[in-house]
């Protein structure tokens, strides 16, 4: 093969990869031109994550939402928007719509509420408790927990848990929602071992109805009141006190991510 052809073979070699460059850029170009906003969608949405001022975290539930019996006045709720703030440095909003005394009965009354739909809608956060003045009746214990009575007042309550997840993900398909569960504030009582295997299946069926859904987080809280609980509880026997709304909320801070 002579100097000639060689060249010719390296000529038309080279014009072939510059025609199949040429050819996969157009298709490149053809196929975001079909798809308008594809770029500018991704662009736009990480833009506004990272140009995020505020995060707005919402509370719903009883008593442990408002927090009585915290000395400080915080409870849980307020060390959480203490541990956002901190770890991301950004200013956090906080909406507390806790009411004492509240039901999951009564959670679904307030969650279909257009405000309330509303705030939630704007939320990166929601924080939940509730469900324990549905089993302890506000603190006067578990007096029948030998009559079919408690089971009827579960599956009440877990068909309440799953309408107030649901209109929560309806407005909202994309905020953190932590869904405190029960402790026992009876353990030490002479039923106390009979009122723990109640709590805990009632934490375990609420944990389930919570996998059902996502984002939805159960954290769960009996473990930390069960060796020390009085240490834990407010005068009322009932209610945390500051030092137990600190482990729930050392708790939950450790299950957010950012």
């Amino acid at each position: 093969m002579n100097k000639n052809s060689i060249r010719l073979i390296t000529f038309f070699s080279a014009l072939l990869c510059l025609l199949w460059l040429f050819g996969l850029g157009w298709t490149i170009t053809k196929y975001y031109a079909s798809t308008p906003g594809k770029v500018s969608q991704v662009k736009t949405a990480s833009k506004k994550a990272e140009n995020k001022k505020t995060i707005n975290i919402v509370a719903l539930g009883d008593s442990l939402t408002k927090g009585l019996g915290d000395d400080t006045g915080k409870g849980f709720v307020g060390d959480i928007k203490d541990q956002v703030k901190k770890r991301t440095n950004k200013q956090v909003s906080l909406l507390n719509l806790g009411i004492n005394g509240q039901t999951s009965d009564e959670l679904c009354k307030q969650v279909k509420q257009p405000e309330v739909l509303r705030q939630i809608g704007g939320a990166d956060m929601v924080l939940i408790t509730i469900g324990g003045n549905d089993l302890f009746r506000g603190g006067q214990g578990l007096v029948d927990y030998k009559t079919d009575k408690i089971m009827v007042i579960e599956k009440k309550y877990l068909d309440n848990l799953k309408f107030i997840f649901t209109e929560i993900r309806n407005v909202n398909p994309n905020a953190n929602v932590f869904f405190v569960g029960l402790y026992n504030p009876f353990i030490n009582l002479s039923t106390g071992k009979e009122t723990s295997t109640i709590v805990r299946r009632w934490n375990y069926d609420s944990a389930e109805v919570s996998a059902a859904f996502p984002k939805v987080v159960f954290v769960p809280t009996f473990d930390l009141f069960e060796l020390k609980v009085n240490d834990y509880l407010y005068s009322d026997k009932f209610h945390p006190n500051s030092k137990g709304y600190r482990l729930i909320a050392e708790r939950v801070a450790a299950l957010l991510t950012w």
